[in-house]
């Protein structure tokens, strides 16, 4: 009993008790660690922000809300990369060596994702430049898809196709390292970040002056200079050569690149070099850029090899799907033609004869159509080509004869027998009536199964009926014209496109459009297969369509049924499929998704699992769960790994039965006091102030009576305990302790036997806010103090806390 005598001696005896006191050299150098440990702490919540940002945003882009290309990755990863480096460094400057292997977690991950980062390097090896006969189906990688083909099929008996060389993508490559211009473009797009239309627009403008301004290095020239002889030779001097792009990267499945690159048409022997250097500048066009967004190319899988082609002087010319597309036209093959030249069909700048043919022998025209022509595209004698209108006599001939056009479908199916898939074919008929074809590839197979057969009747005015259907589906949005290239940079996302004609240029908005609604054009054209390819309706030949629809109008586009009604017309709406993600699949959204397998799964899950460890972070999600977990933790055992220095404290100045001393570690106080008191008015710390808030908004007159059943486990707790140690101070008055600056509060309190440590971080941005609460102790028997624990465990948990009881 002598024990629990002078154990109530000591309880109820007065007095201070004594405290170590630092030097004031020892308090700056508390407060000097304090700020070096806070400014780390908010590095690394910075860090591991930016992080976690980064994170969504690849999260985001895999989910296809957006087109993305490779400097997206790039850049994410680069950044992301950083990132968490800094988160990494911020906790080893908190706590120094300790978490050491996070830096070899680091860099085995970075070993993991580099490579799906190298770039596609081009063909080092192999001629500068090849004659068209010298090329066969397998040389796809050297000399583009394009050009592979166009010279297989001349080796089909009965196909011709001009004369010509390809300047190849080893030649290319020659070209762009010869100026380092590879290297530039690679920093410039980055340096862009080219993510929205305005930055395409100004990079793109600026690439294609560096390309076309560079010199062609005097091998590379030699060499096309050589093989332009050898076509001299045998078709006269000053034969004028078609020159046309055969990028590699054309033959991925269900991608065309219809329209994306240059096509010089009639270039003079003098100028073949300048229009070599234009059509491969022409791979950082609007259009080519954007298209290689959409569809998830990455620049660097794009080699620019050019095909030089004796230019066709034309009589007629078209483009031929040897399957016409559509689920209503499986045994019949299309025609589009002209007269003059086939640009007009490929551009969809005028109206187009229409031919459908059956696909089955004896071939026979099914049906035909014959608008209304107004101009013809013609090779200038000298240079070039000439817009020229349409004798009257001739406006409503068809520009093929029927002989001609079933001739057509004879070779065109021929080809396809051969590849042993549908063609897509531009051809002319030369001034000797005899059909050169121009260009073949497989021809891209879309769906258009969705078209309906039948009209039904719906509840909304007709504005518009009839044309064609280029691309098939349902989509209702605000009409907006376009007219000029200005209008690419303000057309709104989800707006109708309507156009006067169906031109390639418009092809950068697809991937904003909701619909295109336009006067001319054909399904065969260069915009009509882009529409196809990124599932946007798309209503062709429709007369009066910029005269009726008005910019700001509310349309719904049926391009099944050929009908615009005004307003939304829901029924409808209800039928149109779910918008794909169309970057699935392609080489840059694969990129990412193999690259995203190291970063973005979380398996740190649980802080108190023996797998939370450094060593068992495989991602980078998880190296900033585990830092920013730790980081709170070492922080937070600033208050408690230091002693509190009382000297240099000031004393809280309150009516009450509590003692508080408030330590400025650095900007916890309006202004400095010399004396040794502070009012609370001086004290600007966000987080000690919303604490006080709580701790007096109910007022408090002491502690609550003492039950005879409390105080004896009290006291039997004291006598077995040896940490109660009756010569320890246990007055309601005892001293508590806050070390404060404007941000950051450390409590340290003890009421009674009990004993309680709140820190916080509290600043602008509330993901950066962090509190901790400890409460530990009590002189009552263990159950009591369990059930004390768990009570406050539980009202802790009622407001989102996360708690551990010990």
């Amino acid at each position: 009993m002598g024990k629990i005598k002078k154990w109530m001696t000591a309880l109820f005896k007065k007095g201070h008790h004594s405290k170590k006191v630092k030097s004031s050299e020892e308090v700056e150098l508390l407060k000097t660690e304090f700020k070096a440990r806070y400014h780390s702490f908010k590095l690394l919540l910075n860090a591991n922000n930016k992080a976690l940002e980064i994170m969504t945003e690849i999260e985001e882009a895999l989910r296809g809300s957006q087109p993305f290309g490779m400097s997206f990755v790039k850049s994410r990863i680069t950044a992301l990369s950083t990132s968490v480096f800094k988160v990494i460094k911020q906790l080893d400057e908190l706590a120094p060596h300790k978490y050491k292997l996070l830096f070899d977690r680091f860099f085995e991950i970075r070993k993991k994702i580099d490579p799906h980062l190298e770039q596609k390097s081009l063909p080092k090896e192999g001629p500068l430049v090849l004659g068209l006969e010298e090329i066969n189906i397998n040389m796809a990688d050297l000399v583009g898809p394009k050009a592979a083909y166009l010279a297989e099929i001349s080796k089909i008996h009965g196909i011709g196709i001009p004369e010509g060389f390809v300047v190849t993508a080893a030649g290319y490559r020659k070209f762009l390292e010869h100026n380092e211009l590879h290297l530039e473009i690679e920093r410039r797009i980055q340096a862009a970040g080219a993510e929205t239309m305005e930055q395409l627009f100004t990079l793109s403008a600026s690439l294609q002056q560096l390309i076309s301004q560079a010199p062609i290095p005097a091998d590379l020239e030699a060499e096309i200079c050589h093989y332009y002889s050898l076509i001299r030779e045998r078709a006269g001097k000053g034969v004028c050569m078609a020159m046309r792009s055969s990028a590699t990267g054309e033959d991925i499945p269900g991608i065309s690149f219809a329209g994306q690159y240059r096509t010089q048409l009639n270039v003079s022997p003098e100028n073949i070099l300048q229009a070599y250097k234009e059509i491969v500048a022409s791979k950082y066009s609007l259009q080519a850029m954007a298209y290689r967004l959409n569809r998830g190319i990455p620049d660097e899988n794009v080699a620019m090899s050019v095909i030089c082609m004796v230019m066709v002087d034309a009589v007629a010319g078209g483009v031929m799907y040897t399957k016409q597309p559509g689920a209503r036209a499986k045994d019949s093959l299309l025609i589009n033609s002209v007269w003059g030249l086939p640009k007009a069909v490929v551009d969809g700048s005028d109206q187009t004869d229409t031919f459908i043919i059956s696909r089955n022998k004896p071939l026979k025209i099914l049906s035909k159509k014959i608008p209304l022509k107004t101009q013809k595209f013609v090779a200038h004698p000298k240079e070039g080509i000439l817009k020229m209108s349409l004798e009257p006599e001739v406006r409503s001939k068809p520009s093929l004869t029927d002989k001609q056009a079933l001739e057509l479908a004879q070779i065109g199916l021929k080809i396809e027998k051969y590849f042993g898939v549908p063609q897509d074919i531009e051809w002319t008929i030369d001034q000797r009536e005899r059909i050169v074809l121009v260009q073949c590839r497989p021809c891209l197979q879309i769906s258009m199964e969705q078209m309906k057969e039948k009209e039904e009747p719906y509840p909304a005015p007709i504005i518009l009926k009839g044309g064609i259907t280029a691309s098939p589906g349902v989509a209702v949005g605000e009409v907006y014209q376009v007219k000029k290239s200005l209008d690419l940079l303000q057309f709104p996302k989800g707006a109708i496109l309507v156009a006067a004609q169906a031109l390639p240029m418009w092809a950068p908005l697809l991937s904003r459009a909701a619909a295109i609604v336009t006067e001319q054009g054909g399904i065969t054209g260069h915009l009509a297969t882009v529409a196809r390819e990124f599932g946007v309706p798309a209503l062709f030949g429709l007369k009066d369509a910029m005269k009726l629809l008005k910019n700001g109008d509310i349309v719904t586009v049926d391009a099944d049924r050929h009908r615009i009604f005004k307003g939304q017309v829901k029924e409808l709406l209800k039928t149109t499929q779910e918008p794909v993600n169309i970057m699935k699949g392609t080489p840059v959204y694969e990129c990412l998704k193999n690259i995203a397998q190291y970063i973005i799964p979380l398996n740190l899950l649980d802080p108190n699992s023996p797998t939370f460890n450094p060593k068992y972070c495989k991602t980078f999600h998880d190296i900033t769960r585990f830092c920013h977990e730790k980081a709170v933790v070492e922080m937070f055992r600033f208050g408690k790994d230091h002693h509190f220095p009382e000297r240099s404290a000031k004393q809280l100045y309150l009516d009450g039965p509590m003692q508080f001393w408030v330590i400025n570690l650095d900007d916890g106080f309006k202004e400095e006091v010399e004396n040794k008191w502070i009012k609370l008015e001086n004290i600007c710390s966000i987080p000690m102030l919303a604490l006080w808030e709580g701790m007096t908004a109910v007022p408090w007159k002491g502690p609550p009576p003492v039950d005879s059943k409390g105080f004896m486990s009290v006291l039997f707790e004291a006598t077995a305990n040896p940490a109660l140690d009756p010569a320890k101070r246990a007055s309601y008055g005892i001293r508590n302790y806050f070390m404060i600056s404007r941000n950051f509060c450390s409590l340290q309190s003890r009421f009674g036997f009990h004993f309680s440590t709140v820190e916080a971080i509290v600043g602008e941005r509330a993901s950066e806010n962090y509190i901790s609460f400890r409460f530990k102790g009590g002189a009552a028997d263990l159950k009591r103090r369990t059930f004390r624990a768990q009570f406050i465990s539980e009202i802790l948990e009622q407001y989102d806390f996360r708690t551990e009881v010990k």
